[in-house]
């Protein structure tokens, strides 16, 4: 599936926009700031009904417009669908395919598949094991239904359990044995699914990273839970004196983790921010190949501003990389035009070049990046 015409509305500084794609390869070169990010942010709208970015929905309504609009046409062999997703101020968020109004947004999950790699994936090395989190969430909710309901419920009962664990001593104790009955079933899912989706990914991963590094170094990853050690019926009557102390749910699959080894030492040590990077890059396309082989279908990728702090030789091994025929529909930005030239000779004849200035898109002719200003 790719998509053949976006249209945006008041999203964040892009006031309107109209933009027929390539099925191929399309770029997007301008300044930082322009709107190139937010221009991707809008394609990832419509495939997760959400941004990229988080927060409210509200907040990507151009300053002083009343609303967004984003609509995108897209192609499937012979097959055509129209996605729309807008939310007007102080009401909520209204997702249509085909002029049908989904009743629930989870819905539409995994009917656009989508991979988006971007400079906030540095959160990864550095920050708590949330956005790595995010990251197992987001392939799995594509192509896992089950999952994702398994998910909802698990979320919904902790924030009733922490709330409990708030309230004063003894306060609640059978809701609270009822709650960790409750939790034990979706828990027990998400831990295996997880568990199950890092070991799929680690023969991709390995197989990309070592194309990209040119076999330098020996990368790897693994998925750590506390229910490794034990049922999560068990790890709760263990926690819950803590729990009560500390007034939140302590132990779970909400705080599952990834590890990430550089030639068996922690990644945020040890790596160069190129090896990071590559590290990075190397996780989500191996997220594409699993997505792919999952649902049968090429998956959009999103690359945005990925080849700052990676060197020459690891930029090339990338394009030759993602221009395989393994690939479907690309969209990628950059700030430096003569790099980008260059790039698009690499991947393909079949491309579609916009210049981006202020929230506003025009296309290039082909060829033509290298001297506009």
């Amino acid at each position: 599936m790719h998509i053949t015409h976006l249209s945006v509305t008041n999203f964040k500084n892009i006031e309107a926009a109209e933009l027929d794609f390539s099925p191929n390869l399309n770029c997007f070169v301008g300044d930082n700031g322009e709107g190139k990010t937010n221009l991707l942010d809008a394609i990832y709208y419509l495939s997760m009904a959400k941004s990229c970015f988080g927060g409210s929905d509200s907040l990507h309504i151009r300053h002083d417009a009343p609303f967004f609009l984003l609509q995108g046409r897209y192609r499937r062999h012979d097959d055509e669908t129209v996605v729309a997703c807008g939310i007007r101020r102080g009401e909520g968020k209204v997702l249509k395919r085909d002029n049908k109004t989904y009743d629930r947004l989870s819905d539409h999950l995994g009917f656009i598949p989508l991979v988006i790699i971007s400079p906030a994936d540095n959160e990864w090395i550095n920050e708590s094991g949330e956005e790595r989190r995010k990251y197992l969430n987001t392939l799995l909710v594509q192509i896992d239904r089950e999952y994702l309901h398994a998910l909802t419920r698990y979320n919904h009962l902790l924030a009733q359990r922490n709330k409990l664990l708030k309230a004063p001593a003894g306060a609640g104790a059978e809701l609270l044995l009822t709650l960790d009955e409750q939790l034990a079933s979706p828990a027990e899912l998400i831990y295996q699914r997880r568990k199950a989706l890092v070991a799929g990914l680690q023969p991709y991963f390995n197989t990309i990273y070592q194309s990209l590094s040119g076999n330098k170094e020996q990368a790897s990853l693994d998925y750590r839970s506390s229910l490794d050690d034990a049922p999560f019926g068990e790890l709760l009557r263990r926690a819950a004196d803590r729990d009560r102390i500390m007034q939140h749910t302590t132990v779970g699959v909400h705080r599952d983790d990834i590890t990430m080894l550089l030639d068996g030492y922690p990644l945020r040590r040890t790596g160069s921010q190129g090896q990071q990077k590559t590290f990075l890059i190397a996780l989500k396309l191996a997220q594409y190949e699993f997505l792919k082989h999952a649902n049968g279908r090429h998956p959009l990728l999103l690359l945005d501003d990925i080849f700052d702090k990676l060197d020459e030789r690891r930029v090339q091994q990338l394009i030759t990389l993602v221009a395989h025929e393994t690939f479907g529909q690309i969209f990628l930005t950059d700030s430096n035009k003569i790099r980008l030239n260059h790039i698009v000779r690499e991947l393909t004849q079949d491309y579609c070049i916009f210049q981006t200035r202020g929230g506003a898109f025009s296309r290039l002719p082909n060829g033509d990046s290298e001297g506009t200003s």
